[in-house]
């Protein structure tokens, strides 16, 4: 292992700006996520899809629904399994939904495995009526095409999770959770399942699967490539040490960065981030996810609120981050007035001296909206 190399705060935040993309974006999506692993999908829309307000910053010309046309072709999925280049899925270690490279398929499926044998309502091993209706739902989807869950609706209901759902929906949800099903694509954001060998290439789905501890190794190494500064758990870094480059940073927790990154400290060493035009992130962008090191590094104390009861936020349903060169200055919870063809600012807290009426502008133009 290298000797840690000292940086200022100022110096990392100005390297998390060039390596997350910001100040030279990606000329389409597949090399965004390429350089960043896997990009979250989340389903509300209140301004802007969370992938899209990822992707807005890091590819250069990205249109809304862009990422979506990426993994599926047109609308209710397009493209041929050989034709794929990336797929949804959960990733292994969180279970969170992300848009990821058909290099991540093998170190997937232990966790599939997993899940199809524990007891959980929402993505673990089937109950005796959702093994009856799986039979059913997978011997129709073999003899046609891709279906969604209103297919097999028989006015049964599942297990109480996030809210009432279907016996179907429910059930397709186990089969993607355990890699029987996969998104093949959505129409108005709801899914459409098909078998995995329509929907991923054959040499992917015949790829050996990695032993445990390279799948270890890949999820320690996409959190690098996620976030770029990282604060790695001990048993992490004898997985990645070859790999990577420790950061000492006064008031932070030891960082680790991809040695490949190193760059981007080079880059700008001479040079001071100019403020810039404000810009508003995701409210889940890898830029301020790890609350800890957003906290310590950018002196920034923020959480998606989304989820929190009304009465317990502090910032706003759904509040964006305002990033104004390398600092992060506050926050303006927005919502799109679609029938009225603006974006509304619900409230705002930023700084003394930034101003966020163009970065508001440019959503709202990105939204096909006017500001209001």
């Amino acid at each position: 292992m290298n000797r840690p190399r000292k940086a200022s705060a100022r110096e990392a935040r100005r390297f998390m700006r060039r390596a997350h993309l910001f100040d030279s974006p990606a000329p389409e999506v597949g090399s965004a996520l390429a350089h960043h692993g896997y990009v979250q999908i989340d389903p509300i829309n209140v301004c802007g899809r969370m992938h899209d307000h990822i992707l807005r910053n890091r590819v250069a010309g990205y249109a809304e629904g862009d990422l979506m046309r990426h993994l599926h072709g047109a609308e209710g999925g397009s493209l041929a399994a050989e034709e794929r280049r990336a797929f949804e899925h959960h990733l292994p270690s969180t279970n969170v939904l992300a848009a990821l490279p058909l290099q991540a398929w093998p170190h997937l499926r232990a966790a599939m495995r997993r899940r199809s044998r524990k007891p959980n309502a929402w993505m673990g091993r089937l109950t005796a009526r959702e093994r009856e209706l799986a039979e059913r739902i997978l011997g129709a989807i073999a003899e046609g095409r891709a279906l969604g869950p209103e297919a097999f609706e028989d006015g049964r209901k599942g297990r109480r999770v996030w809210g009432s759902a279907t016996l179907a929906k429910a059930t397709l949800q186990k089969l993607f959770f355990h890699g029987r099903v996969l998104i093949a694509g959505r129409r108005t954001n709801r899914r459409l399942y098909d078998l995995p060998e329509r929907v991923l290439p054959a040499a992917v789905l015949a790829e050996s699967e990695p032993s445990a501890e390279e799948t270890s190794r890949w999820i320690a190494l996409t959190r690098l490539r996620q976030h770029r500064l990282v604060a790695l758990r001990r048993a992490e870094v004898p997985l990645v040490e070859d790999a990577v480059q420790p950061v000492a940073v006064e008031g932070c927790p030891m960082l680790y960065c991809l040695r490949e990154d190193l760059r981007w400290f080079e880059s700008g060493a001479r040079r001071d981030a100019a403020p810039g035009e404000p810009m508003l992130l995701a409210p889940l962008d890898p830029l301020v996810y790890d609350r800890r090191v957003t906290r310590d590094l950018w002196g920034f104390d923020y959480a998606w609120e989304a989820y929190v009861p009304a009465a317990r936020r502090k910032r706003g349903f759904y509040a964006l981050p305002v990033l104004a060169g390398a600092e992060l200055v506050g926050h303006v919870d927005v919502k799109a007035d679609r029938a009225g063809g603006c974006l509304r600012v619900v409230s705002s807290r930023v700084l003394k001296g930034h101003g966020t009426d163009g970065a508001v502008s440019r959503l709202a133009a990105f939204l096909g909206l006017g500001p209001s």
